[in-house]
């Protein structure tokens, strides 16, 4: 549909929400400004690694967003955001000298009152303890400090589904620097070392076969315990990833599997669940704590915070029993950012990080008014917005990857929503399987440079289905973030179903003459 053609009604009351709610105008072309960068953002591109940079033409990091609000059409948040205008608005009142969180005390009373809207936000205990880190893959150092010493043999680090996590995982969950530089500006070298972590053995299973399908919960866990049952037999202790949201929503292994696994092995496996992209429920989160299982999170992605940031949330009593720091993770966390309890949390600096705080503060800002609608209107919102996208692949053709094994897309999953605001297309490929056109993946992300020169942001493209000749198919994600969940609340339903007619009409008007 033409994206400026506003003739009937509907799509008249979809220009005056867009307006109203200070949402992307879909026929807009966004040029670059000349004007300086506002300094609470310049702050925001401080503190992290080179994934946060700005290039001094575009202005944008390497993931094409900004810690500054812009105005596009962005459906981008499984990959990362720009920073929501009612954010910036937040932080500038919040923070009269930002650069004061450079301070170490000022720094850590800021994290202790962040721990503090954490619980709150997602209703855990007091003696849930929390570390905080500059993005999602250094959180993967955080599991191995909680398990290290355990077994004088090492650990065997179980990651699940590495093609569907950040890259970067595969370095920091075997205990290497995944970058050239860390937060506080160590120079390193991906696929070094971290001194002083215990000797890790990495194990990978796919999430997904040759042909681009999911494993089911029941075959993964197979895999696992087979795993696991070697890594005991080697005098290793088993720490198995969880993946709650992968970057094309699987959930694996469901919770009746964990709990088998659990039965099975008792303290003798860890586990830690990543579900870094946050679409991730408070009764669900609650699911795995209670547990003893450690879950990550980001406030990037589905959270809509700029990037980069990240939390791992702890149930009580692990960093009490934990064994004490590692040396070589005095060049990754600052003091603050590592509970009291924490044995050898000395060595770690106690200067601190603007940058980080300002990302973890428009994070939370977000978590917390997001947090405040009901399962109802969020579901109204998620509904909604699956019914454009499938109107989106319906007119064109493609059709949806599933995010569930054969078998189990009719799965009653624990905590659904989350999993429904994030969806992958495939573009080569028809609602039937039958392959339409021979685009690969390096198409799809040419396709994704392409629309982002015409305005559009969606999440970059993730290896997951197969052409007939073997290479990976073209994909594009089109996700939900938490700022615009609360936007599109505001509207009532016919506003809501016309709005996502607009903006995804918009996307797919742009999709259309690429594929």
């Amino acid at each position: 549909m033409p994206c400026t053609n506003f003739a009937n009604s509907n799509l008249a009351d979809a220009a005056q929400a867009i307006i109203a709610l200070g949402l992307p105008w879909p026929s807009k072309v966004v040029h670059l400004s000349s004007e300086p960068i506002a300094p609470v953002a310049q702050l925001m591109t401080q503190g992290g690694d080179a994934r946060i940079l700005l290039d001094p033409v575009t202005r944008l990091n390497r993931y094409h967003s900004g810690p500054y609000p812009r105005d596009l059409i962005a459906f981008a948040s499984s990959t990362a955001n720009d920073l929501s205008a009612d954010a910036m608005d937040y932080l500038s009142a919040r923070f009269d000298d930002p650069t004061q969180l450079n301070d170490g005390s000022h720094y850590a009373d800021f994290l202790d009152s962040a721990r503090g809207q954490i619980r709150a936000a997602y209703g855990l205990s007091a003696t849930t303890d929390i570390v905080f880190a500059a993005s999602g893959t250094d959180l993967e150092y955080v599991a191995l400090l909680a398990v290290a010493g355990r077994s004088p043999a090492g650990i065997c680090n179980l990651l699940l589904g590495s093609d569907e996590v950040g890259s970067g995982c595969i370095h920091s969950a075997a205990g290497k620097y995944f970058a050239n530089e860390t937060p506080l500006g160590h120079a390193c070298a991906p696929g070094e070392p971290v001194a002083g972590l215990p000797l890790i053995h990495l194990g990978d299973f796919p999430v997904r076969n040759d042909a681009g399908t999911a494993f089911g919960s029941n075959s993964i866990a197979g895999q696992m315990t087979e795993r696991v049952e070697a890594a005991l037999a080697d005098g290793q202790h088993p720490l198995i990833h969880v993946v709650h949201g992968s970057k094309t929503g699987l959930v694996l292994p469901h919770l009746g599997e964990i709990d088998a696994l659990i039965a099975r092995f008792g303290d003798r496996v860890s586990f830690v669940v990543d579900a870094c992209q946050a679409r991730i429920t408070s009764a669900a989160i609650a699911d795995y704590l209670t547990r003893g299982i450690v879950v990550f999170l980001t406030g990037s992605k589905f959270m809509g915070g700029p990037p980069f940031s990240g939390f791992a949330l702890l149930p009580a009593g692990i960093v009490r029993s934990a064994a004490p720091l590692a040396s070589g993770v005095r060049h990754i966390f600052r003091r603050a950012e590592i509970p009291s309890e924490w044995v050898g949390r000395e060595i770690l600096s106690d200067e601190g990080n603007a940058g980080l705080a300002l990302r973890i503060a428009a994070s939370l800002f977000e978590l917390e008014r997001f947090q405040r609608l009901s399962i109802a209107d969020v579901s109204r919102v998620v509904t909604a917005f699956g019914h454009a996208t499938g109107r989106l692949a319906d007119n064109l053709g493609i059709s949806k990857v599933a995010s569930a094994a054969p078998g189990e897309s009719e799965w009653p999953l624990e905590h659904p929503i989350e999993m429904q605001t994030l969806v992958t297309l495939d573009l080569s490929h028809d609602d039937s399987g039958t392959q339409q056109r021979d685009l690969t993946f390096e198409d799809a992300t040419r396709i994704h440079k392409a629309l982002i020169n015409d305005s559009v942001r969606l999440g970059q493209p993730v290896r997951c289905v197969r052409l007939q000749d073997g290479q990976w198919g073209a994909t594009l994600r089109v996700g939900l973030s938490m700022p615009q969940v609360c936007k599109f609340h505001a509207l009532n339903d016919a506003e809501l179903t016309a709005t996502l007619d607009e903006l995804i009409g918009a996307i797919e008007a742009r999709l259309a003459p690429l594929i």
